[in-house]
């Protein structure tokens, strides 16, 4: 059992501890995922916050089939599918994301870092949903194919096959807006 489903289980048997647990652990990552669905920080976070009061308040069963990282994100899918889906009916446009620059010990390298990180987000940006999803997944999260596979709906082989394509249309992208290559 890993830790996410033990701290899950810990809840419902009554420890508020085992709440407070799995939003520490998977809140960073879930805002990050539901960011590649509505494009905006401060809405993902948001529906996030909503993810972890379903979790609170309505206590739905995890069945076992998939890790509990899986289950969790998948709930966030459903609520920012519900969220999207209502935008659409308001013809609303979400805002631009905004970028930072944090750590200021190493200016120069930092900088050079965050302009890349914000030409990858570009990039990632201008393509399919279902790539940028894939992408997403895969490389920031972790995720094995047949994780992505439950969290998207889809079957593992066609997880794979838009993998592919989607690595193929990022590249393109990225030479689009000039991307050099560092081979380290």
């Amino acid at each position: 059992m890993d830790n996410g489903a033990e701290n899950y289980r810990r809840f419902l048997e009554g420890d508020e501890k085992g709440i407070e647990a799995i939003i520490t652990e998977y809140k960073d990552g879930l805002i990050l995922f539901l960011n590649s669905y509505v494009r905006n920080l401060d809405i993902a976070e948001e529906l996030a916050e909503d993810t972890f009061v379903r979790l609170f308040l309505k206590k739905p069963k995890n069945r076992g089939g998939a890790s509990f990282k899986t289950w969790l994100y998948t709930i966030g899918r459903n609520i920012a599918t519900d969220y999207l889906r209502k935008l659409s009916r308001r013809k609303e446009e979400p805002l631009e994301e905004h970028y930072d620059i944090a750590d200021e010990e190493n200016l120069e390298k930092n900088y050079i870092r965050q302009e890349q990180k914000i030409v990858l987000h570009k990039a990632m940006n201008k393509l399919k949903p279902e790539y940028r999803n894939v992408l997403w997944l895969t490389y920031f999260e972790g995720m094995s194919n047949k994780e992505t596979a439950e969290i998207t709906g889809k079957k593992t082989h066609s997880v794979e096959m838009t993998l592919t394509r989607a690595r193929a249309a990022l590249k393109a992208e990225l030479e689009k807006e000039g991307f050099v290559y560092e081979v380290e």
